[in-house]
Protein backbone atom coordinates (compact mmCIF):
# COMPACT_ATOMS: atom_id res chain seq x y z
CA UNK A 1 0.00 0.00 0.00
CA UNK A 2 1.38 3.43 -0.92
CA UNK A 3 2.50 5.73 1.87
CA UNK A 4 0.55 8.92 2.58
CA UNK A 5 2.33 12.08 1.52
CA UNK A 6 1.48 15.75 1.50
CA UNK A 7 0.79 17.09 -1.98
CA UNK A 8 0.31 20.65 -3.21
CA UNK A 9 -2.46 21.51 -5.60
CA UNK A 10 -3.75 24.60 -7.34
CA UNK A 11 -6.01 25.97 -10.00
CA UNK A 12 -4.58 27.03 -13.38
CA UNK A 13 -3.80 30.64 -12.41
CA UNK A 14 -2.54 29.78 -8.91
CA UNK A 15 -5.05 31.95 -7.05
CA UNK A 16 -6.44 28.85 -5.28
CA UNK A 17 -3.79 26.72 -3.56
CA UNK A 18 -4.07 23.82 -1.15
CA UNK A 19 -2.23 20.96 0.48
CA UNK A 20 -3.65 17.47 0.83
CA UNK A 21 -2.34 14.46 2.72
CA UNK A 22 -3.21 11.22 0.93
CA UNK A 23 -1.70 8.01 -0.36
CA UNK A 24 -3.28 8.39 -3.83
CA UNK A 25 -4.13 4.69 -3.52
CA UNK A 26 -7.63 4.86 -4.95
CA UNK A 27 -7.86 7.33 -7.83
CA UNK A 28 -11.20 7.38 -9.56
CA UNK A 29 -13.14 8.86 -12.39
CA UNK A 30 -16.83 9.31 -12.97
CA UNK A 31 -19.01 9.31 -16.07
CA UNK A 32 -21.61 11.82 -14.83
CA UNK A 33 -22.21 14.77 -17.14
CA UNK A 34 -19.98 17.10 -15.12
CA UNK A 35 -16.99 14.85 -14.38
CA UNK A 36 -16.96 13.49 -17.92
CA UNK A 37 -16.68 16.99 -19.32
CA UNK A 38 -14.04 18.06 -16.80
CA UNK A 39 -11.83 14.99 -17.18
CA UNK A 40 -11.36 14.66 -13.43
CA UNK A 41 -9.13 12.01 -11.91
CA UNK A 42 -10.18 12.24 -8.29
CA UNK A 43 -9.02 11.15 -4.87
CA UNK A 44 -11.19 11.49 -1.78
CA UNK A 45 -9.77 12.25 1.63
CA UNK A 46 -11.06 13.30 5.04
CA UNK A 47 -11.51 17.07 5.32
CA UNK A 48 -8.98 17.06 8.19
CA UNK A 49 -6.29 16.03 5.67
CA UNK A 50 -6.96 19.04 3.43
CA UNK A 51 -5.83 22.64 3.96
CA UNK A 52 -6.87 25.49 1.70
CA UNK A 53 -3.72 27.63 1.74
CA UNK A 54 -5.04 30.56 -0.30
CA UNK A 55 -7.88 31.66 -2.51
CA UNK A 56 -11.02 31.12 -0.42
CA UNK A 57 -12.21 34.51 -1.67
CA UNK A 58 -11.63 33.39 -5.29
CA UNK A 59 -13.90 30.33 -5.08
CA UNK A 60 -17.35 30.13 -6.62
CA UNK A 61 -19.66 27.21 -5.83
CA UNK A 62 -21.72 25.22 -8.29
CA UNK A 63 -24.36 22.68 -7.24
CA UNK A 64 -26.26 20.18 -9.35
CA UNK A 65 -28.14 16.89 -9.08
CA UNK A 66 -28.60 16.31 -5.32
CA UNK A 67 -27.01 19.67 -4.37
CA UNK A 68 -24.92 17.92 -1.71
CA UNK A 69 -21.45 18.56 -3.14
CA UNK A 70 -19.82 21.99 -3.21
CA UNK A 71 -18.15 22.03 -6.62
CA UNK A 72 -15.73 24.91 -6.10
CA UNK A 73 -14.00 26.58 -8.97
CA UNK A 74 -11.69 29.57 -9.31
CA UNK A 75 -13.53 32.67 -10.46
CA UNK A 76 -10.40 33.76 -12.38
CA UNK A 77 -9.46 30.70 -14.44
CA UNK A 78 -12.54 28.47 -13.99
CA UNK A 79 -10.65 25.38 -12.81
CA UNK A 80 -12.27 23.10 -10.21
CA UNK A 81 -9.23 21.72 -8.37
CA UNK A 82 -11.25 20.29 -5.47
CA UNK A 83 -14.78 19.81 -4.15
CA UNK A 84 -16.26 19.47 -0.66
CA UNK A 85 -19.00 17.19 0.60
CA UNK A 86 -19.61 14.27 2.93
CA UNK A 87 -19.60 10.51 2.62
CA UNK A 88 -22.67 8.34 3.20
CA UNK A 89 -21.98 8.35 6.95
CA UNK A 90 -21.90 12.14 7.32
CA UNK A 91 -18.10 12.47 7.49
CA UNK A 92 -16.80 15.67 5.91
CA UNK A 93 -14.73 14.83 2.84
CA UNK A 94 -12.76 16.62 0.15
CA UNK A 95 -12.31 15.34 -3.38
CA UNK A 96 -9.13 16.59 -5.01
CA UNK A 97 -8.52 16.62 -8.74
CA UNK A 98 -5.22 14.72 -9.11
CA UNK A 99 -4.68 16.55 -12.41
CA UNK A 100 -4.28 19.78 -10.40
CA UNK A 101 -1.39 18.59 -8.23
CA UNK A 102 1.96 20.35 -8.63
CA UNK A 103 4.33 19.04 -9.67
CA UNK A 104 2.22 16.82 -11.90
CA UNK A 105 1.58 13.30 -10.59
CA UNK A 106 1.53 10.35 -12.96
CA UNK A 107 -1.39 7.98 -12.46
CA UNK A 108 -1.44 4.46 -13.88
CA UNK A 109 -4.72 4.31 -15.82
CA UNK A 110 -5.13 0.65 -14.78
CA UNK A 111 -5.48 1.74 -11.11
CA UNK A 112 -8.34 4.19 -11.71
CA UNK A 113 -11.65 2.98 -10.28
CA UNK A 114 -14.64 3.91 -12.40
CA UNK A 115 -17.78 5.32 -10.78
CA UNK A 116 -21.02 5.10 -12.77
CA UNK A 117 -22.32 8.50 -11.73
CA UNK A 118 -24.42 8.79 -14.88
CA UNK A 119 -26.73 6.05 -13.59
CA UNK A 120 -26.55 6.80 -9.88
Amino acid sequence: MPEAKTYSGQCQCGAVRYTARTDLASPGDCNCSRCRRLGWVMQSLPAADFTLESGEDQLTAYHFNTDTIDHLFCRNCGIESFARGSDGKGNEMVMININCLEPAVSVDAATIKHWDGANW
